[in-house]
């Protein structure tokens, strides 16, 4: 049964409400995993676990929770990639779907901004505002991902 999983400590307001929907409209397994404890509606469908404080212990927890054919909710490119490899889908709260086509030249844009900002000193800045352009990519792509898998199923 797939399962859809979000590292939830930086996961926008609207993105988690969207998840939320789809869970419950669909039947699908959802589960947050964030080191705080998060507000989240009562559901057969939702799950959380609170994991530690420290950078990347949600990552960690879902990297070795997440199977093939899972879905996984983050922003986390590094995280990302290591999924791609095994099999799992992954969505970033942009809407952007991650694959073995387009994660690795996505990695390496990273490491490299990654790379300027520490040796160089280079401001990159981060990324744009999540507005309602950003909102509406997530959940059309979410939605065209999740119905393929349904009708997959089916």
């Amino acid at each position: 049964m797939m399962r859809i999983w979000v590292d939830a400590d930086a996961c926008p307001g609207p993105v988690r409400d969207i998840i939320l929907r789809a869970a419950d409209r669909l039947a699908i397994p959802v589960v947050f995993v964030a080191n705080k404890l998060l507000p989240l509606p009562v559901s057969p469908n939702v799950s959380s676990v609170r994991v530690s404080k420290g950078a990347d212990v949600a990552d960690g927890y879902i990297a070795s929770h997440a199977q093939s054919g899972d879905t996984v909710i983050t922003h986390d490119i590094p995280l990302a990639a290591a999924l791609v490899a095994l099999g799992v889908v992954v969505i970033d709260p942009r809407g952007d779907l991650y694959d073995a086509d387009n994660v690795r030249e996505r990695l390496s844009i990273r490491n490299f901004m990654h790379q300027l900002r520490e040796e160089e000193g280079v401001l990159t800045g981060g990324p744009a505002a999540f507005d309602q352009r950003a909102r509406r990519l997530f959940a059309q792509t979410l939605d065209r991902h999740l119905a393929r898998t349904v009708k997959r199923k089916s």
